[in-house]
């Protein structure tokens, strides 16, 4: 599969969901068409070639901006553009053509480099399924019109061991992978990176800086960071920490101005892996932002084997936990679909019925009811 993206691509990616933004609304929403431009051109000349979209970024707007700053501006040969096709937007099969045949005009080509099947989960796993997604992806990829097929992921490592068994024709997966998420509970961003290498799938990186919380650390580990590197950003210890993974090879940054743009491409364009004393910073970072945790669960999950609901106690304080680190003023947060995904197959925070079975158990002595109250009222609408 290493064919897939090429061993001389850089692994910087530009991702087209938060692109810079005017006050003024056009054909093109709110996106500043402009800069843009700018940013699209800057990016190319530095050496990058990986543009990344999908249907419903920027208001669905950002397949347009793809179609006027890059794909009319520059030869077709000097980039690659992913797209992907979201679950919540079709029914049957002439819909999902009706999208197809619509980014191709949207974006301005005659193919796409790569395609994907959005964010697929336990629900959309199963509606992919059933209206034969893959098997029509797969028809694309044969008659010419996408070169490579892969899946975006937020779920658990084991139900993405069993889609890669199920369909190995997948050529690459696209997934949340950070240091915070690294070794979490819930989010399994390692042990979804060990299925794909288990399984020889090449990984693309989203959210490597948690959509901005990674860039807006806590003072203590900004310190940490800058006494080591004056020099480097907050920002490019978590995009860096991504690179460095051997079997990740593009990774995604949705750089909303230039000042971004500068800076991803500056320590990318010719970049080297972090090393062994970077690495134990980054642990040691991990550790003053989990230090800080609302819930401080050690998830070691004594509390799950007797819960009358099947509750996943530790999973919903861990992304309750992650929720809570994220920078006010954000926006979309993914925590709430990760808790969407679990209720698939577990019990809901809300359905607890406070028998105290778990609180009996805790080894730290944690009011679990009390906490499974709070998530309930922060993922439960």
């Amino acid at each position: 599969m290493d064919n897939v993206f090429g061993n001389s691509t850089k692994k910087l990616g530009f991702g087209l969901m938060r692109l810079p933004e005017t006050s003024k609304s056009s054909e093109f929403g709110n996106i500043d068409i402009d800069t843009t431009k700018k940013m699209v051109d800057y990016f190319i000349d530095q050496g990058f070639t990986y543009f990344d979209t999908a249907w419903m970024y920027c208001g669905f707007k950002s397949e347009d901006a793809a179609g006027e700053a890059l794909t009319s501006r520059h030869n077709r040969d000097t980039f690659t553009l992913a797209t992907k096709l979201h679950g919540g937007f079709f029914n049957n099969e002439a819909e999902m053509e009706k999208i197809f045949e619509t980014q191709l005009r949207k974006t301005k080509v005659d193919y796409f480099d790569y395609y994907l099947l959005h964010d697929i989960g336990e629900d959309h796993y199963k509606k992919y399924s059933r209206l034969g997604c893959f098997e029509w992806l797969q028809d694309k990829k044969k008659s010419g019109y996408v070169k490579h097929i892969g899946f975006s992921y937020h779920d658990r490592a084991d139900l993405l061991d069993r889609i890669l068994t199920e369909h190995p024709e997948v050529e690459f997966v696209q997934l949340q992978l950070n240091y915070l998420d690294w070794n979490s509970d819930a989010i399994q961003s390692r042990k979804c990176y060990e299925v794909c290498e288990k399984h020889g799938k090449p990984v693309v990186v989203m959210e490597p800086v948690k959509g901005g919380t990674l860039a807006n650390v806590v003072p203590e580990v900004e310190q940490l960071f800058k006494s080591y590197a004056p020099e480097k950003s907050v920002a490019s210890w978590a995009i860096r920490f991504a690179a460095s993974q051997p079997n990740v090879k593009m990774v995604l940054s949705g750089m909303g101005n230039m000042d971004m743009m500068q800076d991803n491409t500056g320590y990318m364009k010719y970049f080297v892996p972090l090393s062994a004393d970077e690495m134990k910073i980054i642990e040691k970072a991990t550790e003053i932002i989990n230090s800080s945790i609302a819930i401080p669960c050690t998830a070691c999950a004594y509390c799950v084997d007797g819960c009358p609901k099947n509750i996943p106690i530790p999973k919903y304080f861990s992304l309750y936990n992650l929720e809570m680190q994220e920078y006010e003023g954000k926006g979309f947060t993914p925590q709430g679909g990760y808790y969407n995904r679990l209720t698939e197959i577990y019990g809901k925070a809300s359905d607890c019925i406070k028998c105290g079975k778990c609180e009996n158990i805790c080894p730290q002595h944690l009011p679990i009811r009390d906490n499974l109250e709070l998530v309930a009222a922060k993922f439960g609408k």
